[in-house]
């Protein structure tokens, strides 16, 4: 999604692209719920609700319509919408103008069947259930088997029930409702080139890496972090003897490779950028605007592994910080300001009852910004120090009170100006320098 601002004037327009059946909404809230949340599952029956049952376009509303339809920020709106996007329920368009108008077109979930043998989805849906709840869904739309061998079949086929007979002139159409769904899009995938061009040629044919396969291979690249070097020998022992690619055999490597890399656990998926609209407009060009970049333009595991000088962090570390975004919900700037700042206290660890409490009570203030987490720290610390001063005069100087005054660096510092980078490798590449300032 490009950064496009949003005004609750701007105006949507719904098109159905499919065919909504009970089924469908019940996938929707049972198997797409668990991943993307309740506001976006919302959103989604509510640009459902804004078709009438015998149109397949909406009528223009505003989108301060939506905001007092489902009683929320526009901001979160925002977010719903890209989760339906990531899932593959919506398309989004933009005809910008004076007000600008979208058009969201709605798609069908995938099918069950689809879905639990879906490279990405499958696997997040395990992760966000647990195994026990998981299994309860499986269970759910499992087909029951019935065992027909001592049956005979007696279907009739279509031509022993109807007779081929002179009729009109028929013109064929495709402007005919029916059910479609979506693919997911994955933009950064593996380098194809790269990969057929490591595989021997006789072990090649043209249908080795068809469509289906390359989008199994991007997917399954992306759920499990793997680069094209490293799906190069997974592609390879994967492959038959008739040159196709084995794919259930490719899903099971890729697991077991990840796994073996990660003491058996499977990969989650998180939202780990912090939102556009979240962010500090860009134009100021002071120390605090530099810092503010950093941890905006950061996810919290480059940043932590930033602290580790580029080091990979310990798995404890990263269970901390995934708590953060997932069961906290805390914004990613917020939570690279809430590491360094712990980090800076705590003499370098992320101790997890200190970090859950401030993370606690930044959630209960609804602490959104990377500047507002800046500001409260520094707001908090000086209490903190007013406190210090004045147990000091009745006892001497402590080991606290000298742990306490080692603070970030944006505490009570000048906004020096500096030169504002050109690009964004530019100021990526100034980063490093800028975490340096932090610690």
């Amino acid at each position: 999604m490009k950064n496009i601002s949003i005004l609750p004037a701007d105006t949507y327009t719904v098109i159905n692209k499919t065919v909504i059946n009970d089924s469908d909404r019940k996938i929707v809230s049972m198997l797409y719920q668990p991943i993307i949340g309740f506001t976006a599952v919302s959103l989604y029956f509510t640009l459902l609700d804004d078709l009438d049952k015998s149109s397949l376009m909406s009528e223009d509303q505003t989108h301060h319509h939506l905001m007092a339809t489902m009683q929320l920020k526009l901001e979160d709106i925002i977010i719903a919408r890209e989760k339906l996007e990531g899932v593959g329920l919506i398309k989004t368009y933009i005809k910008k103008g004076s007000i600008n108008n979208y058009v969201y077109l709605v798609f069908s979930p995938i099918s069950a069947n689809e879905f639990f043998n879906h490279p990405i989805l499958n696997i997040v849906l395990y992760n966000n259930l647990g195994k026990k709840e998981y299994e309860k869904l499986l269970n759910y739309y499992k087909i029951p088997r019935i065992n027909l061998k001592d049956y005979e079949e007696i279907t009739c086929s279509f031509d022993d029930v109807f007779t081929s007979v002179k009729g009109n002139i028929l013109e064929m159409t495709e402007d005919v409702t029916k059910r479609d769904s979506n693919n997911i899009e994955i933009n950064k995938g593996i380098d194809f080139n790269l990969l057929i061009s490591s595989i021997p040629d006789n072990n090649l044919t043209e249908k080795t890496f068809n469509k289906e396969t390359k989008e199994l291979i991007n997917a399954l690249s992306f759920t499990y972090n793997l680069s094209t070097l490293d799906m190069q020998n997974l592609v390879r022992n994967s492959l038959n003897e008739k040159g196709l690619i084995d794919k259930t055999l490719l899903r099971k490597s890729c697991r077991d490779y990840y796994q073996f890399d990660n003491n058996g656990n499977l990969p989650t998926l998180i939202y780990n950028k912090q939102p556009d609209y979240l962010k500090k407009p860009t134009g100021d060009t002071s120390k605090w605007a530099r810092m503010v970049y950093a941890f905006e333009n950061l996810n919290p595991y480059q940043f932590l592994k930033a602290k580790y000088k580029g080091a990979e962090p310990t798995d404890r570390d990263k269970r901390l910080i995934e708590n953060l975004l997932v069961d906290q919900k805390l914004n990613p700037g917020v939570v690279n300001v809430l590491i360094a700042y712990v980090l800076k206290i705590n003499n370098e660890q992320l101790k997890k009852s200190y970090v859950e409490t401030i993370a606690g009570q930044w959630k209960r203030l609804n602490i959104e910004t990377v500047e507002e987490a800046m500001r409260i720290t520094e707001k908090e610390h000086k209490k903190i120090k007013k406190k210090l001063a004045e147990t000091s005069t009745k006892t001497p100087t402590t080991k606290k009170l000298k742990q306490t005054s080692d603070i970030p660096a944006w505490f009570d510092k000048e906004k020096e100006t500096v030169e504002p980078t050109e690009t964004d490798r530019e100021a990526f590449d100034e980063l490093d320098k800028i975490l340096q300032e932090l610690v």
